[in-house]
């Protein structure tokens, strides 16, 4: 694929013709080549510059506030040593993540619908208040019963805004630009995930009452943001829009496409439920397991804006192919791994795919909807990923205890690079349809 970041030379030449000296040629020459050298990266800054402008105010707005709802995303990462400190037996806690993970299947269906019916902003000032207010719920739960319920309505809650928030990043922009924004979108999910990292623990030391109580704040701040500065939606009044779901289950390509999204995002959850076990199990402390998260979000942060524009120059389905299989690779090392910088090392290996796989099948599924079905194709891929992220809760630590370490690590390379041939033959059908 042409990289479209060529620089212009006619920039370079008008900065060295403002500063030569008229009458002397040579001089002329010499400032120009000098400012040539010396400013190597100013068209390459520009082309950067160029790459994230013009992509809109609504897109702004919820790059802004998903860092701000993400910097209190503080309440599931501290979920379990919460519910630790309410005397919460072991062997209960399953069903209240085991809650989360199904509503977190609900979120995306319901979300998608709201978005494609009323808008965005509905949907998204939805799912933030509920957020809130589950989580409310949550932490005056008087039983296991009302912790369940709580725990689902988050987990429903949590999902419910994501089809409206990319079915605006996918209205703002078209073709290679598409992928840029959702890479900048998922970009803006790891700065306020590093930063919440940081200072959770720190929180939770003085009591869960903070994190709830943040958590719930950024969420309020989300919604009124996008209640006052989103454009209010229009309600969709077409037959696809009032059809449900078949719009969805009737192109097989998407759901083709869904197949490879939750075997590599299976694979990736495994790195939050099963990558603790094994530090565990090393003995090492938690601090290496927090090590490991700062070393993810360091490099996505630092990365993953310069490299979602210069990879635009490759093939979003070999790209994605190649993303899964260094997923799979990071995360398989992690059978071999016994100390904090080995298990740093594989970090480095599944964050570089992390990197390398932003945005790619986000921007795909926005390209095979149609213009009023946005929302549900969002809500289906987020479906997809709630289906992933379920998967590595539930079965990635069964396994993990029953069939044993090896055997889970073997299975997640295996999965992993079958998922990345399936990416690369749907990449070849999308590419095909969509060209």
């Amino acid at each position: 694929m042409t990289s479209t970041l060529t620089p212009r030379p006619t920039s370079t030449i008008s900065t060295a013709s403002t500063v030569s000296t008229p009458g002397t040629a040579s001089t002329s020459s010499a400032v120009s080549t000098a400012s040539t050298v010396s400013t190597p990266s100013a068209p390459a800054v520009h082309a950067l510059r160029a790459r994230f402008a013009g992509f809109g105010g609504p897109f702004w707005v919820v790059i802004s506030g998903t860092a701000v709802n993400r910097i209190g995303n503080m309440v599931l990462p501290f979920l379990v040593f919460y519910l630790g400190s309410r005397h919460i037996a072991t062997d209960r806690i399953p069903f209240v993540l085991g809650a989360l993970g199904a509503g977190g299947l609900c979120g995306p269906v319901l979300g998608g619908l709201l978005t494609d019916r009323f808008g965005s902003r509905v949907a998204m000032v939805s799912g933030m208040l509920a957020t809130a207010a589950s989580q409310g719920l949550l932490f005056v739960a008087p039983d296991l019963a009302t912790l369940v319920l709580a725990t689902l309505a988050l987990g429903a809650g949590g999902t419910l805004h994501m089809p409206g928030a990319g079915a605006v990043v996918a209205g703002a922009a078209q073709g290679e630009r598409r992928r840029v924004a959702f890479g900048l979108f998922h970009w803006s999910i790891n700065v306020g995930t590093a930063v919440a990292g940081a200072i959770g623990g720190f929180l939770a030391e003085h009591g869960y009452g903070l994190l709830f109580a943040l958590d719930a704040a950024t969420c309020l701040a989300y919604a009124l943001l996008v209640a006052t500065r989103l454009p209010r939606g229009t309600k969709r009044s077409g037959q696809q829009a009032r059809g449900g779901y078949g719009v969805v289950l009737r192109d097989r390509l998407l759901l083709a496409l869904l197949a490879p999204v939750v075997m590599g995002e299976a694979i990736y959850g495994l790195t939050e439920f099963s990558l603790p076990l094994a530090i565990r199990d090393h003995g090492l402390p938690p601090t290496v397991f927090g090590l490991a998260a700062v070393v993810n979000a360091a490099l996505v942060v630092a990365l993953q804006p310069i490299a979602s524009v210069w990879l635009t120059r490759f093939d979003r389905g070999r790209l994605w192919a190649v993303a899964c299989a260094l997923i799979a690779l990071g995360v398989a090392l992690t059978g071999v791994a016994s100390n904090a910088w080995e298990f740093a090392l594989t970090v480095v290996v599944w964050s570089l795919g992390e990197v390398a796989g932003s945005g790619l099948y986000a921007s795909m599924v926005a390209d095979l909807a149609p213009e009023d079905a946005v929302g549900r194709y969002q809500g289906a891929a987020g479906w997809g990923r709630g289906l992933a992220r379920f998967g590595s809760l539930l079965l990635g630590s069964a396994a993990y205890a029953v069939l044993g370490a090896a055997v889970l690590w073997w299975t997640a390379l295996a999965v992993g690079l079958a998922g990345a041939g399936l990416a690369l033959l749907v990449g070849a059908k999308v590419r095909a349809r969509t060209s």
